[in-house]
Formats: C-alpha cells, sequence, structure tokens
C-alpha cells in the first residue's frame, strides 16, 4: 500500500535565544498546537478521525517533556480521543516522525495521521536533559568517545580539504537563495504565523534569523568556533578533544578548526506538521494527494566523525526505490554545518543546482525536533513551485546515524 502527503504546514522560525527572539516567550506545546487546526482548516477533515499525531522532539526536558505531542493535542482543542507520542533521534527527529506515520498509513493499520516536530531552543536549550552526548557512560567512551559535533564538523572539512573560503561561500549561498525565496513568498503556502494565544497579537509570519546583507567579508571576520573547545583536556589520561576525535583518523595529524557561527546552523524555535494518509483515506474521501512517499531509511555511520550519514543513507533510500542520483530533481540536506552538505554533495556527485535551492538551516534556523518536517514541506512546495517531481531529503544526526525519505509529486 501507498502512504500519501495531504499537507505540510510550519511556522516561522524564530531566532532560538532566550528572551532574544520573537518565538521565545512562547511554550513549546502552544508553537505546535495551532498547526493541527490550521490542517483541519485547510484540508477539510474531521479531527476524530485522526489516528495518532507523531511528534519529534529532541530535548525532552522541563517545558519538552511529559509527552509533548499528546499535551499538544489537548491545547490544540482536538478530541481528547486522539493520541500522541513524542519521539527523540535527535536532529533527524521530523523525519523520523513523519516516517513512522507513513509506516502506519501505509500499512493499513492507521488512516490519517499528524507527523511533526516541535523544538524551543530558546525556552529548552540543547543539553537540558542532561545526558550530554552519550548518556554519561564512561564505559561506552572507552570504545567510542563521541566529540562535540562541531569538532566532527571541522574533522570532515580538514579531511576533504575545504577550505574556510568555500564554507563561507556555500554559507553565503544559503543567505541569499533563502533571502530570494522570502522575497518571491516561496514558503508562503506552508507558513501558519505564530500568534499570541491569549490575546491574538501577532507574533512573527516569517523567518527570523535570515541575514539578506550576508557578505564574505563579514563571514570571512568571525572566529571558528571550536579552537578552544577542541583544546579541552577530557578523555581520562588527560587527551584533549582534538585528540580524541583524531584517535580513528592516524592518516590526519590536526584538526582545522573551520566552522564558525557564520557557517553553521543557528539556534532556532518552531513547530511543523504534516498530514498524511492511506490509500483507502484518499480514495473514500476523494482528496487529492500531494505527494507520496517512495522510501525512507536510516543508516548508522561512525559515531566520532558522526556526520556522514546523509550520503550513504541517501543511496540506501533511491536503492529501495529503484532509483538513482540523478533522478532526483530536488535536494533537500540539512544545512547543520556547510562541511555536511559539501560533503554530501561530493559524495554522490549531485548538481549543486538542485540542493537546498531556498537555502537551508544556515540561514534560516535549525530547531532541531522541528527541521526535518519543515524540510518535508519545503521540498513539496518548491516540487510544485518549479514544477518537479521527486524529492529527497536527508539529515546528518548525532552519535553517527543519517535519515532519508524521497517523495513523488501526485
Amino acid at each position: 500500500m501507498t502512504s500519501y502527503i495531504l499537507d505540510a504546514v510550519r511556522t516561522p522560525r524564530g531566532r532560538g535565544k532566550a528572551g532574544k527572539g520573537a518565538l521565545s516567550g512562547v511554550h513549546p506545546q502552544e508553537l505546535l498546537a495551532p498547526l493541527l487546526p490550521a490542517l483541519a482548516e485547510r484540508n477539510g477533515f474531521d479531527p476524530q478521525r485522526v489516528d495518532d499525531v507523531v511528534i519529534g522532539v529532541v530535548s525532552q526536558a522541563g517545558e519538552q517533556g511529559s509527552n509533548l505531542a499528546r499535551n499538544a493535542v489537548l491545547a490544540s482543542g482536538w478530541p481528547i480521543e486522539v493520541t500522541g507520542v513524542s519521539l527523540n533521534r535527535f536532529c533527524g527527529s521530523g523525519v523520523q516522525a513523519v516516517s513512522f506515520g507513513a509506516m502506519g498509513v501505509g500499512s493499513g493499520m492507521q488512516d490519517l495521521v499528524v507527523a511533526g516536530g516541535v523544538e524551543s531552543m530558546s525556552r529548552v536549550p540543547m543539553g537540558s536533559d542532561g545526558g550530554g552526548t552519550d548518556g554519561q557512560n564512561a564505559r561506552l567512551r572507552e570504545t567510542y568517545f563521541q566529540v562535540p559535533q562541531g569538532i566532527s564538523a571541522d574533522l570532515i572539512a580538514t579531511r576533504e580539504r575545504f577550505s574556510r573560503a568555500e564554507l563561507d561561500s556555500f554559507a553565503l549561498g544559503s543567505h541569499r537563495k533563502a533571502a530570494r525565496a522570502i522575497e518571491e513568498k516561496r514558503f508562503a503556502r506552508s507558513l501558519v504565523a505564530v500568534r499570541d494565544r491569549s490575546t491574538g497579537a501577532l507574533l512573527l509570519d516569517r523567518d527570523e534569523l535570515v541575514r539578506p546583507d550576508t557578505s564574505l567579508e563579514g563571514l570571512s571576520q568571525l572566529k571558528p568556533s571550536f579552537v578552544e573547545m577542541g583544546k579541552m583536556a577530557a578523555g581520562p589520561n588527560g587527551e584533549t578533544l582534538d585528540q580524541l576525535a583524531l584517535r580513528g583518523y592516524p592518516d590526519t595529524r590536526e584538526i582545522t578548526h573551520l566552522h564558525t557561527a557564520g557557517n553553521s546552523s543557528g539556534l532556532a524555535d518552531g513547530a511543523a506538521a504534516v498530514l498524511l494518509a492511506s490509500e483507502r483515506w484518499v480514495k473514500e474521501s476523494g482528496r487529492k494527494p500531494r505527494a507520496k512517499i517512495l522510501a525512507a531509511a536510516t543508516i548508522g555511520s561512525e559515531p566520532v566523525i558522526m556526520l556522514t550519514a546523509p550520503a550513504p543513507v541517501s543511496l540506501k533510500a533511491l536503492k529501495m526505490a529503484g532509483m538513482t542520483a540523478k533522478d532526483i530533481d530536488v535536494w533537500e540536506i540539512n544545512e547543520a554545518f556547510a562541511a555536511v552538505v559539501l560533503e554530501t554533495v561530493r559524495k554522490l556527485d549531485l548538481d549543486p543546482d538542485r540542493v537546498n535551492p531556498n537555502g537551508g538551516a544556515i540561514a534560516l534556523g535549525h530547531p532541531l525536533g522541528a527541521t526535518g518536517a519543515m524540510l518535508i514541506g519545503t521540498a513539496l512546495d518548491e516540487l510544485e513551485r518549479s514544477d518537479k517531481s521527486t524529492a529527497l531529503v536527508t539529515m546528518c544526526i548525532g552519535g553517527g546515524q543519517g535519515v532519508a525519505m524521497i517523495l513523488e509529486r501526485v
């Protein structure tokens, strides 16, 4: 059976710093909750028919704990019979939520599922759950000492011999493409403005982080972010984080730190939701889907360098769908760090013009649990705007994993 996407909506991305972003005063449940009735209003279905709401949330602590998905359903005003479940696959959580929802409707066990993600990085910062990179497991560290992702990204850049200029040039392109997309209202179909739920006052109706005035000169003046972190002693024998990262790469003598705040993803607040339907529901309702899901896959990768899985997981998904990279019209590769996208483009020999045509997380921000679902909606909108057929969304994941999903317009 086939899994269909009927619609996709998202909030604008707000700046993810406490007290500084337009959404930093909004409880994360209240970021997600309005998207549910928005989907129902746009698509004319009875919320009572929804079998489940599956939501990705990375920092499941404090306001983002206590099964945010279920509480957001209650906050939305939907029937109490509608269930909700929260999951965490780190940065891949939003895609994974949609994948689980697709499995439900594709198997015929469910007919209508809402899947997506949410993250308020201003209210629940990274690391709020206290688990660190490895759950504080000292024994695991003897086998895999999982260094911070920024050091992993710099290790990738070093081994791939990317220059600082290449990383900054990619970042500049992200800002320019995102600014153009906003100016041309390419995101307008999916955006649901965020309002104060008590007063109705508008809080944010467009992505907040994009800087249209970004220049190569300005980017080049930013200092690398992870130099001092790399010098920190963390190993049992006093090894620095850089030395620990290099243990499995004896052919690399040292890490050249190149990633900055300008060529890495920005902290953001936001939520996204995707409406999924079974083949049976589509036939019974007469609703025309916007797309179908051809394949979804995950894969593990070396957990120290950790961010190299987008290429192999994309190949895995393509093989499942009986396709090659050349068959994909639009690629959405999450811009966790510039080197991640450049490495994936190089490994898969992709046409850069097909990659992130409307910018990415470097310009728009990366609300961890929500980004994957946002990228699915963005890819679908771009296929329709450009009259193309196929898109592939892929993301790197902390701890050495990757996730990918292939969409085809109906």
